[in-house]
């Protein structure tokens, strides 16, 4: 029997995406959720086109380069203006690790998934020992305590972010689809010059020339292990880290998404701005960039913190929304890749950049009054 050409080729086609659907869906995943997460995939629009820097944004760019180039350390630094996208930046291009500052992508692809219905925050989720994750954990002491940990996802969203807890934030990407899910939202809002690498099981213990177990996340565990690691690996994994992060993003790229998140770009008004309030509630870094945060002035950020190897810091970061009392809005990010300064000294840098947004603010203003 003569089969039709429209038959054969509907059959061809229907087969070709059920082939691809095999290929790239996630473990667990039904066609019919796959074929959901494509149609969320779809690539939104173009974000407008960065404009020609004025001569005050040629200055504030001069004064963030002045500062990088006294910093004794390899250093990122980007601002962008809101209303404009503008972005002035101090090695604005180049890749640096993001450590914990990759959690806002976590979030923002969770609230994403909300915006479309896909993911209720509400939505009951509980942990047990077999989710927590290494270093910084605070749920790890309810886990332990209970046995186990039943809450909801708006609220490992609020820990990810003000507490930077591991845990909450890994148990957040295995709901959401995994890296992938993550990396699909950043290319559909067309985010350049980021990636977001994966959990922080498999990242911490590649940085530290080990291969995840669980056991790692109770007590000293992984530091024990860590430890035991012979020093030429160690430093072998560590330097390749370095070179080329699995979560390396460029201070421009990162400035200049957050610049679209607080225009409205990427979510939704009421995802907005429960992503900015939770930033604002961020109790890490209180003396990095928000350190330099006037009276008046509201800052909403995430801060990143990498491991240490033979007295150098691997990543030690700090980004957010600074919004002035007039409601003008900037990105600030800084991304230290790595460096032996102190403490003091990368704070105090921090802080500077702040002030000198500040100044420019200050000044515009007056010449725009």
């Amino acid at each position: 029997m003569r089969r039709s050409p429209v038959l054969v080729f509907t059959v061809l086609i229907v087969g070709a995406f059920l082939a691809l659907a095999t290929a790239v869906s996630t473990p667990g995943e039904s066609p019919q959720d796959y074929q959901k997460r494509v149609l969320l995939a779809e690539q939104k629009e173009t974000p407008p086109p960065e404009p020609e820097l004025t001569t005050a944004q040629k200055q504030l760019e001069a004064e963030l380069r002045a500062i990088g180039e006294s910093f004794a350390g390899k250093v990122g630094i980007a601002v962008s203006e809101a209303d404009s996208l503008a972005t002035m930046s101090f090695k604005g291009k180049t890749p640096f690790p993001q450590q914990s500052v990759s959690k806002l992508w976590v979030t923002l692809t969770a609230l994403d998934l909300a915006d479309q219905g896909a993911l209720d925050l509400t939505e009951s989720v509980t942990l047990r020992a077999g989710d927590l994750t290494v270093f910084h954990q605070p749920i790890r002491n309810i886990v332990r305590a209970r046995g186990s940990f039943t809450t909801d996802y708006a609220d490992l969203i609020h820990r990810a972010i003000t507490e930077s807890d591991n845990t909450a934030n890994d148990r957040i990407l295995r709901r959401i689809g995994g890296p992938p899910a993550v990396e699909a939202f950043l290319r559909r809002n067309r985010i350049h010059g980021v990636q977001f690498g994966t959990d922080e099981r498999t990242k911490q213990s590649k940085i530290a020339g080990l291969e995840w177990n669980q056991a790692y996340a109770l007590d000293r565990a992984f530091y024990d292990a860590r430890d035991a690691v012979p020093e030429q690996d160690r430093r072998r994994a560590f330097e390749a880290y370095l070179a080329d992060p699995m979560d390396g993003a460029s201070a421009g790229g990162i400035a200049r998404a957050l610049a679209r998140l607080a225009r409205g770009d990427l979510l939704s008004a009421k995802s907005t701005g429960l992503v900015y309030s939770t930033m604002q509630e961020t109790r890490s870094g209180p003396r990095r960039l928000k350190g330099g945060v006037p009276d008046g002035w509201t800052f909403g950020h995430k801060t990143g913190t990498g491991q240490f190897f033979d007295g150098v810091q691997s990543g030690y970061n700090d980004v957010g929304i600074l919004t002035a009392p007039d409601g003008t809005q900037y990105s600030l990010v800084v991304l230290i890749g790595q460096t032996r300064a102190s403490y003091a000294e990368r704070m105090a840098m921090m802080q500077e950049v702040t002030r000198a947004v500040v100044r420019h603010h200050e000044a515009r203003s007056i010449t725009e009054a």
